[in-house]
């Protein structure tokens, strides 16, 4: 596989790497990839914080103990950046340029360790502001350097038999459920997370759930497939059951079902492709 070897040679030529692990195929398998091939000069960092789902951080964790990965926890301060909380079109921005600082403050010791992103070229033809915070804190993409996209880089993790991996679906923060402008707060993705929750134990193989806290309302957002698997008493005791759920979390807004939209949250700036 061309685009492995082109991978291998630019991971092997750093002298350490610092790899920026979110919990998602992409990060996690680069992780692994630098763990095999840089041995103890890689080290893994995981940012744990409201926003970042517990089965990410789970996940990190086990392959951690299960691969002998040098693994640290960090906080990436988000939470006290006035800038992020107020959650403006380019929220992603602030999130890295925390993500980074943090990072490079963990790793200081090493003065020749490189930051590591799982950023691939499909990054590429969206609107990502994160990648403007990882130019300004000279982070390395191996996967666009290597011109590896996401399809790719689940071939190579079912190549490596990183089975709970590749079929991984995406999953960005949980920040991302949150309508631009909307401010972030713990309780908002708490609630976010739980509710999500209750999607995936109910349709534990699907894809495509998503639980959006709008301006006006709460929408959940399923594959159309799904949602005509559910009677009209179903989908009332779906709603019931999310609407507590916003109470309990003092979130007072109207809930509804609707059919899954990538990104539905996100205000795009004016000729901005998707998020």
């Amino acid at each position: 596989m061309s685009g492995l070897r082109s991978l291998r040679a630019v991971v092997t030529a750093l002298p350490r790497a610092a790899v920026a692990v979110s919990g998602g195929v992409d990060s996690m398998t680069l992780a692994f990839l630098a763990g095999r091939w840089l041995g103890p000069r890689a080290e893994m960092l995981h940012a744990v914080s409201p926003a970042v789902p517990a089965a990410a951080t789970a996940r990190v964790e086990a392959h951690a103990a299960r691969h002998g990965w040098r693994l640290r926890l960090i906080d990436a301060g988000e939470f006290a950046d006035p800038d992020y909380l107020s959650n403006p079109v380019n929220r992603c921005y602030f999130c890295k340029r925390n993500l980074y600082t943090a990072i490079d403050a963990a790793v200081a010791g090493a003065g020749d360790a490189v930051m590591l992103s799982g950023a691939n070229t499909d990054d590429l033809g969206d609107y990502r502001p994160g990648l403007d915070a990882a130019r300004e804190a000279a982070v390395r993409h191996p996967y666009i350097e290597a011109g590896i996209g996401k399809r790719t880089i689940r071939t190579i993790a079912r190549r490596f038999g990183l089975a709970d991996l590749h079929a991984l679906p995406a999953a960005p923060c949980l920040a991302s459920r949150l309508q631009t402008g909307l401010e972030v707060t713990g309780a908002r993705l708490t609630f976010v997370a739980e509710a999500e929750q209750v999607l995936q134990q109910r349709w534990p193989q699907a894809r495509s759930l998503r639980c959006r806290l709008l301006h006006d309302r709460v929408e959940i957002q399923l594959d159309p497939a799904l949602a005509t698997t559910l009677d009209p008493a179903g989908r009332r005791r779906l709603l019931d059951d999310i609407a507590v759920l916003a109470r309990d979390h003092a979130v007072a807004l109207p809930v509804a079902l609707t059919g899954y939209r990538r990104g539905s949250a996100f205000v795009h700036p004016p000729g901005a492709g998707h998020a």
